[in-house]
């Protein structure tokens, strides 16, 4: 599966990552066990929800972070998971052929999995990641721990 037409994940950059956390929560939303302190998830119909601290998304995505009126940091990215470190280099290789800036190439990650990411041509950064804790169903859709 090479750059596909889908999303598995939207992550917001947030202020305060408990304090977005405990407002989702607080509209009934159930956060996964794969939470953390600096990254919240939240199960949707057919896609998740992320939310990540504004400045470590724009870190990760190798942008400098802005503050102030010029906020320029990305406020979200949009992430496709993949069945693998291979089909995450191929998805990366393909955005890039399209014409999109690739702003981190595929690399090990800290959580266990492996990821990269690319800016298409206005600037929305794409995640293409493999988690080993989310397993992809046949659709393409994760599947988060309750």
């Amino acid at each position: 599966m090479s750059f596909y037409p889908g999303i598995s994940l939207i992550t917001l950059g947030v202020a305060d990552v408990a304090r977005a956390r405990h407002f989702y929560e607080r509209l009934g939303w159930r956060c996964s066990s794969a939470s953390t302190a600096e990254v919240a998830f939240f199960k949707l119909n057919n896609i998740a929800l992320a939310l990540f601290g504004r400045a470590y998304l724009a870190v990760d995505a190798g942008l400098e972070p802005q503050v102030g009126a010029a906020q320029a940091s990305p406020v979200f990215s949009l992430s496709q998971n993949h069945g693998g470190t291979g089909a995450v280099d191929r998805a990366l290789a393909q955005a890039v052929a399209a014409g999109g800036a690739l702003l981190k190439t595929g690399q090990a990650t800290s959580w266990g999995g492996y990821h990269g990411m690319v800016a298409d041509l206005d600037g929305h950064v794409w995640e293409m990641a493999w988690n080993p804790h989310f397993p992809l169903a046949p659709d393409g859709t994760i599947d988060l721990p309750a």
